[in-house]
């Protein structure tokens, strides 16, 4: 008997354009046998049984090349966090990097937002001292002492305070204004407006790494960018090489304004982490080019390979000179979602500008004025990230051995399993993983095996990835989805699971 009859139909109706592109249906049948036992193409557990059947074929384009990025968006709307895992993810692993998917707490946040949310909590001696008076001086910045008032439209003041401090302490005492800082949640989207003139007859162009999150790709046309691609080097841990950053913008200069350059440092997907000197070159580059940089840095706190260290963007424009550091401009990026804090839900992040004209700066004050204020829910996460509990807080025993120190050990013992797995698999490669949460193994194709695929009008990777569902329940992505060199194929996938779930996966 079938209880859900889940049908992912592409196209429109109404003009029949892309009809028939992609149709799958997920079944969920009720079984009364047992949780291990297979049958098919089927995978149980739970006393739940899930079929995925390919109804038609599937076609999807390489988003390296940008002309046909609408279309992509258009006919697959299961990129990056779409609909086909809905009802089949349970079964085994995510897609997505969501701590909270760990079976890792940390106490402390709860303990924090939940006394902001019912103040009444403020009188139970079960909550430590240091939880109490944070969350009391928290509902203090809000009108009436409510986490559902209005804020300021960049952020409650105090907080913003609290996150200068947090960057200063971070770059080694390189000053950090408040004045600098706004809270927002999609505070990149808001910093492409100021910088895309969608009414030039110029088309503005912004450079992105190849491979990337689709998101940010996504959020480049929503704001009528022509995106310019740059390849990473994977051969050499993903590194960004400056030639290909110069062969990319004479590219691009062919067809747009190219005006900004977008690093994701440590990468999401790759896990790379860019050197001191490598970021050196690129601020150099930019210098010389007069492109305005976007570091999204959201992976700064989850570093783990070995002999390896976090330069901020800003940290190191600060000590290259005069002439360099003070006319090079910048715009960074972090955020609750990522890293080991890892609230993903809460939606708080901030960006820091550095060097903008006053002019300018004045007009993206106003540009963030036009939208409500940050969710005060994100505002306080953020608070908690940038200054967590301290050595002598009541707090931190707990904080840093049952929250912080778990997840590192997580991630220490799943990057050295993973590599040593794939290091005796057969047609599977992985640079080495030094950040971040995913890993972006390339996977050899046989040719039999590709021409099997685009005779089905399908990416290699993706096909792998269907077939991966459903002979197994392991949900991951396919690289198709963020790019990738061409005749390349890769996969995408957390490691950052309970080592339990991690140890079945291999298996």
């Amino acid at each position: 008997q079938t209880v859900t009859n889940k049908v992912i139909q592409k196209g429109n109706p109404k003009t029949g354009k892309g009809q028939g592109r992609q149709q799958m249906i997920i079944k969920q049948i009720n079984s009364p046998r047992s949780n291990t036992q297979r049958q098919g193409k089927t995978r149980r557990k739970t006393g739940k049984c899930y079929r995925l059947t390919i109804l038609c074929d599937v076609s999807v384009c390489n988003l390296y090349s940008p002309h046909n990025m609408k279309q992509v968006i258009a006919d697959n709307e299961f990129l990056g966090r779409g609909n086909l895992g809905n009802g089949v993810q349970e079964l085994m692993g995510t897609p997505v990097g969501d701590r909270n998917n760990w079976s890792i707490s940390n106490y402390f946040y709860l303990q924090v937002l939940a006394a902001c949310f019912y103040p009444a909590l403020l009188e139970d001696d079960s909550l430590p001292l240091d939880v109490k008076q944070r969350a009391e001086s928290l509902l203090r910045e809000c009108d009436g002492g409510s986490v559902g008032s209005y804020t300021d439209s960049s952020g409650i003041t105090k907080i913003k305070h609290c996150v200068s401090q947090f960057i200063t302490r971070r770059d080694g005492g390189v000053p950090s204004s408040p004045d600098n800082i706004f809270i927002k949640s999609g505070s990149q989207t808001i910093m492409l407006k100021l910088l895309i003139h969608s009414k030039d007859s110029c088309q503005t162009g912004v450079l992105i790494p190849v491979p990337t999150y689709a998101s940010f790709i996504i959020a480049l046309e929503e704001q009528g960018a022509a995106i310019i691609p740059y390849h990473l080097c994977e051969e050499q841990g993903w590194t960004l090489q400056v030639e290909e950053l110069r062969k990319a913008l004479h590219t691009g200069r062919k067809t747009c304004n190219p005006v900004a350059l977008y690093i994701c440092n440590p990468g999401n997907p790759t896990g790379h982490i860019q050197s001191r000197k490598s970021i050196e070159e690129v601020i150099r580059f930019a210098a010389e080019e007069r492109l305005f940089i976007l570091a999204d840095e959201v992976y700064q706190s989850c570093v783990y390979g070995d002999d390896t260290e976090f330069y901020s963007y800003k940290k190191v424009l600060s000590e290259m000179g005069s002439t360099i550091c003070s006319t090079v401009e910048l715009a960074s990026f972090n955020s609750v979602s990522k890293g080991f804090m890892g609230e993903c839900g809460l939606r708080g992040g901030y960006m820091e500008l550095v060097n903008l004209d006053p002019a300018v700066k004045e007009y993206a004050s106003r540009l963030f004025s036009a939208r409500s204020c940050p969710p005060v829910v994100g505002q306080i996460a953020l608070d908690l990230m940038a200054d967590p509990p301290k050595p002598g807080d009541p707090s931190f025993p707990t904080f840093s051995e049952v929250g912080v120190q778990a997840i590192k050990n997580t991630i220490c013992k799943n990057t050295g399993r993973i590599q040593e797995v794939f290091a005796e698999l057969p047609g599977i490669s992985c640079q080495p993983l030094k950040a971040g949460f995913f890993v972006f193994p390339c996977l050899h194709f046989s040719l039999k095996a590709i021409k099997w695929a685009k005779k089905r009008q399908m990416e290699p990777d993706m096909l792998y990835c269907l077939r991966l569902l459903e002979e197994t329940g392991l949900h991951v992505r396919p690289g198709c989805e963020y790019g990738q060199r061409k005749d390349s194929h890769h996969i995408r996938f957390v490691h950052c699971h309970c080592c339990e779930l991690l140890h079945v996966c291999e298996w």
